[in-house]
This record gives C-alpha cells, structure tokens and sequence, in this order.
C-alpha cells in the first residue's frame, strides 16, 4: 500500500506503522498524512555528519549535558506531526536507547535537498518552532555553503540569520558551531 492511500494517523499510530515498514525506507507524519522521504544523496550524508561532529565537539568543549542524534529518531511536535531531522541536539539527563521519538530538542539542522527545500524553509520552520524547548533552526545548504539560522530569543521572537562563514553562537551559553562546511577551519 502507498503512503498516499494510507487513513491519517496519530504520532503514535505513524511511530508503529513507521517500525514495521523495510529497513532503509524513510517517512514523516505531517498533520495526520504521511509524507515519503527521498533518498538522500552523498553530499547530504556527508553534510548532516559533518555538522553533528562538529556539534559534538562544541559540546564536548563546552563541557555541556547534551546529546546530538543524527537522524533516525523522531522529533514529536504534536499528536499528527512528526519528523526526522538530519541532526538534533537535545539536553539533559540521557534517555533510554529504546527512545523511538524526542519530544524536547534544542536544535534542529536539516540539510536542504531538491526534494525537501520548500518544506524544510516553510512548513517545518513553523512547526518545529511549535516546540517550546526548540532554540535554534539550521537550514543548512551545501550548495552555496550557506546557513539561515532561525533563532528563538528571550521574548521568544524569531530572529534569522544569513550565516555563509564564521561560528554560529548557540545555546545552551558557551556553545559554539564553527567549521560548519568541510573544508572550513574549525576551533
């Protein structure tokens, strides 16, 4: 059966559902309907590793309680939405290895593909920012080497950002995202 022919779903029904479909293949829930994703190409994999190493080394040196999880687990933003980002970035105590969904990320990085710029920049701009821990939003396009950094403030307004070289200064304090392209000089 196709994606499209499927009932809507709950996050839950979808997080089941997801489990038992072959290994390798990829889908979200967007409000109750699920959206089939592409496979990615090597330039995105090599991206999306590359961003989460570097994160973890700027958690490690800023000695931080945080965990990056590069894709695979589900990032809950309500009862019918739910998504898998290339990378995320959550903190405090550590979950259990059977946590199927994240409730409670503080950065979220997808790395744009031909096929998901438009929802990555629109639909799930707005709904990550949905998520009352979420602090930053990286569109990360390998393309023209470039970041748009979506930042919530303390009055929680959205701030962006145009980021093409330098760090990026995230929170948690004392977190900072450097050689973000391979190739950049890191710390």
């Amino acid at each position: 059966m196709s994606a499209s022919a499927l009932p809507r779903m709950t996050a839950d029904e979808f997080i089941a559902w997801a489990l038992a479909q072959p290994e390798g293949e990829r889908y979200e829930l967007v409000n109750g309907q699920i959206v089939v994703m592409a496979p990615e190409r090597l330039a995105h994999a090599r991206a999306k590793l590359h961003i989460a190493r570097r994160l973890q080394d700027a958690i490690a040196a800023a000695s931080l309680p945080c965990e990056v999880v590069i894709d695979g687990v589900a990032v809950q933003v309500d009862d019918t939405t739910v998504y898998e980002p290339d990378v995320l970035v959550r903190c405090g105590p550590p979950l259990p290895g059977e946590t199927l969904r994240i409730t409670d990320p503080l950065i979220v990085v997808e790395v744009l593909s031909p096929s998901s710029r438009s929802r990555d920049a629109g639909l799930k701009l707005a709904d990550y920012f949905r998520i009352a821990s979420l602090r930053h939003y990286l569109i990360v396009a390998t393309e023209t080497r470039t970041v748009i950094h979506h930042a919530r403030d303390e009055a929680c307004a959205i701030l962006t950002r145009i980021i093409r070289d330098g760090a990026l200064r995230l929170d948690p304090p004392g977190l900072w995202l450097d050689g973000i392209f391979p190739g950049e000089p890191g710390p």
